[in-house]
């Protein structure tokens, strides 16, 4: 467990990649009581400085002394590094808080968004997984409409952005677009196909059954949070050309019937949760709104008239916020007793 101080050492591993950057920006956005910073990432990046506080920090390369004197690590590089070098940390007396997939389903690694299931923070073993972004955003959704009406079936469509897959995939969505702009070949290095003005229904590898691997995280990341194995869930991940934040068409049957007015009133009174919706007057979640905003926003609230106890909503929240930096910042302010 993290022993309770007035300040703690803070490491960022992967702190020069998007999520990185971005959990730097949010330890000192919401004023967390940093005492030390120490920044990690590859060979390549060593001796890098980055800013935070007013004052410049250089990146180092890991070893097996690296996390001594550490309190709080925020990891952000990937699963073979969290393999690797998350249980170093861990073994050192620090708490890992891990974004990577590798831990997720691990059954002694508590999966965490704040809002949903705090509680699940008192079993780690000195490492706790970050969920899935696509996951958090949905989640904190599903919850309160869980404890009121209790959640039969979920089947969700996503609309990922390509920051999702890093800063080099944003590079290229910038540079095809240009390319194709001006009439020149595009060149196609992150994604199978051409993302410029185009959408692919492939995220991550295909598995056994058809499903993508980010669509299977979904599946068994959000019955792990909700602590619920009895919710059905089924997903599909698409890849969209867009830089920044996840959309999300999210379809609920209740066991309860719940209208669109009681969804929008428990929404509205849920943490981390915004209800935008008024669609006669062109009010509905959108990505270039919720980008760089904390929580999940929902609108095209309304009811499945298809089945007996429906409702649709669509959810926007910043995938490099919410679902990654955000969420394993607020972890950390739980474990040090801020929230």
């Amino acid at each position: 467990m993290l022993k309770r101080k007035d300040k703690y050492v803070v490491a960022v591993v992967g702190a020069t990649g998007a999520v990185g950057n971005e959990m730097i920006k949010v330890l000192e956005e919401r004023d967390f009581p940093v005492s030390g910073l120490r920044l990690f990432a590859s060979e390549r990046s060593e001796g890098i400085k980055l800013e935070f506080g007013g004052s410049e920090f250089p990146v180092e390369t890991l070893n097996e002394n690296s996390f001594k004197g550490i309190d709080i690590a925020l990891f952000s590089a990937g699963a073979e590094r969290s393999k690797i070098w998350a249980p170093v940390a861990a073994k050192s007396g620090c708490v890992v808080v891990d974004n990577s997939s590798q831990w997720r389903m691990d059954p002694e690694v508590p999966l965490v968004v704040p809002e949903v299931n705090p509680g699940d923070l008192k079993k780690h073993k000195g490492i706790i997984a970050n969920p899935n972004c696509s996951t958090i955003q949905m989640v904190v959704v599903l919850k309160p409409i869980h404890d009121a009406a209790g959640i039969k079936r979920v089947v969700v469509t996503t609309f990922q952005a390509v920051s999702g897959t890093g800063k080099k995939a944003m590079d290229e969505l910038l540079k095809q677009t240009t390319d194709l702009l001006n009439f020149r070949e595009i060149e196609k290095n992150v994604y199978p196909h051409q993302i410029a003005f185009n959408v692919l229904p492939h995220i991550d590898k295909f598995m056994g059954n058809g499903y993508t691997k980010e669509e299977m995280k979904m599946v068994e990341e959000t019955k792990k949070i909700m602590g619920d194995n009895s919710i059905a869930v089924t997903a599909t991940c698409v890849r969209v050309p867009v830089f920044r934040g996840h959309s999300e068409s999210v379809n609920i049957e209740t066991r309860k019937k719940i209208s669109p007015d009681e969804t929008r009133a428990i929404l509205s009174a849920a943490p981390g949760v915004v209800v935008y919706d008024a669609p006669g007057k062109n009010i509905y979640p959108l990505p270039v709104y919720a980008a760089g905003k904390d929580e999940s926003f929902v609108g095209r609230i309304r009811e499945d008239e298809s089945i007996e106890n429906g409702i649709n909503l669509w959810v926007v929240s910043d995938n490099l916020k919410k679902g990654a930096a955000l969420n394993a910042v607020q972890i950390a302010e739980k474990l040090a007793g801020m929230a």
